[in-house]
């Protein structure tokens, strides 16, 4: 591949891992916002790892722009970089198997965050959704509403109908959401993959020039045929 393709590559992947990295941060700054849906299905456990994985693909993009800005000869920073992106994604793949692993469980998962849940957040998603209790009208519907409003209501509801029980909502929106989550992890790793087979063709390149730059020093200077 001649240089200057070997380069803009390496400046595009480059650009992609900054961009990665960013959208981690925002996202994990911008989801502590106080919305319950959103606080039910990211804690902040998730949302610090979410922020401690884009500070690290930063700091692979900086160590990304001081390796291919060192001369020729000095591949130290590429060889460096080459380690934190396996680093990164290591740390990648950890994050994005538990999420994607969460969303086989979620409707277990989150009927025991329905009953940690206060009265007053049990009857806020019940109103949002208009849907009483969790998988059915008994199982832990909070009363005093605007939709569930008796227990006589919802025994009255047709049992038959997913949608008339919080399950099923509940779970629509987290299902997207960490699917959308662990689908966008998955992509940093093919922009970490990418620039790491990048870097080792820039190392390759920068040796095979040294190489041709100490044979011709040793014939003379005129030039390597």
């Amino acid at each position: 591949m001649p240089s200057k393709y070997l380069n803009g590559a390496y400046a595009f992947f480059t650009f992609c891992l900054l961009a990665a990295g960013i959208i981690s941060i925002v996202f994990s700054f911008v989801w502590r916002k106080t919305d319950l849906m959103i606080n039910i299905v990211f804690s902040n456990a998730d949302l610090t790892a979410g922020l401690v994985l884009g500070i690290f693909l930063l700091v692979s993009v900086f160590l990304a722009v001081g390796g291919i800005i060192q001369r020729n000869h000095v591949t130290i920073g590429l060889v460096i970089l080459n380690w934190v992106l396996i680093g990164d994604s290591l740390g990648i793949v950890v994050i994005g198997t538990f999420v994607w692993y969460y969303t086989l469980q979620e409707r277990n998962e989150f009927h025991g965050i329905w009953f940690n849940l206060q009265p007053s957040q049990r009857i806020n998603i019940q109103d949002k959704y208009s849907c009483c209790g969790y998988f059915n009208a008994t199982d832990g519907p909070e009363f005093g509403g605007k939709f569930c409003q008796s227990a006589d209501f919802a025994n009255s509801l047709n049992s038959t109908v997913l949608s008339n029980f919080c399950v099923t909502p509940i779970t629509s929106f987290a299902d997207k959401s960490l699917n959308d989550v662990f689908t966008s992890v998955y992509g940093f790793m093919a922009v970490v993959i990418c620039l790491f087979l990048t870097s080792l063709c820039v190392i390759k390149v920068r040796q095979e020039a040294e190489r041709f730059k100490v044979i011709d020093a040793k014939r003379g200077g005129g030039g390597f045929v």
